[in-house]
């Protein structure tokens, strides 16, 4: 079987606004089609996606709801893509929501409560749907939900920061 997976590293300073960073914005504008129904249930203030959903109600979203709540609004197989960026530790989720009256604990960034996610993207997404996973690795949703790798962003923040790693997979 071939392999076919686009790799790329590109620099870049890190930044809380993870849609504004260039290399970033680049490639959600190559994998993005504005055409298509696409979802983000961690917006922040990022109004790419057709849908959005961030627990903060500072931010102009479509919905505050949690993340999971606001997966289950979706029919199976009735999304294009999903851009899932969530925080990526216990110290981003208080950052991020410590002012929404959410209790922030460890059970918050276990692997079941993002398996939970994952579960519900997969139900979500369309054959040949989309998922575009920001994080400190290349998991993604993963071939376990039916989903295949077609390109990985490795983006270098320098100094102690840690890298960002973009997967892009399409569900078979």
């Amino acid at each position: 079987m071939e392999n076919n997976i686009r790799f790329e590293r590109i620099w870049a300073m890190p930044s809380r606004n993870t849609f504004e960073i260039l290399p970033i914005k680049n490639l959600i504008s190559e994998e993005v089609s504005l055409e298509k129904l696409w979802i983000n249930p961690f917006a922040n203030r990022n109004k790419i996606a057709s849908i959005t959903n961030d627990l903060n109600p500072e931010f102009d979203t479509d919905y505050h709801l949690d993340a999971l709540d606001f997966l289950k609004l979706f029919d199976d197989a009735s999304i294009d893509g999903v851009l899932y960026d969530p925080p990526y530790s216990l110290r981003q989720v208080s950052e991020c929501y410590k002012n929404t009256g959410h209790n922030v604990t460890n059970e918050t960034t276990r692997a079941s409560f993002w398996g939970n996610h994952k579960k519900k993207i997969s139900r979500i997404i369309k054959p040949g749907g989309q998922v575009i996973t920001f994080g400190w690795n290349s998991g993604g949703i993963g071939s376990k939900y039916g989903f295949k790798i077609t390109r990985i962003l490795l983006v270098p923040h320098g100094g102690w920061h840690n890298d960002t790693i973009y997967t892009v997979e399409i569900k078979i």
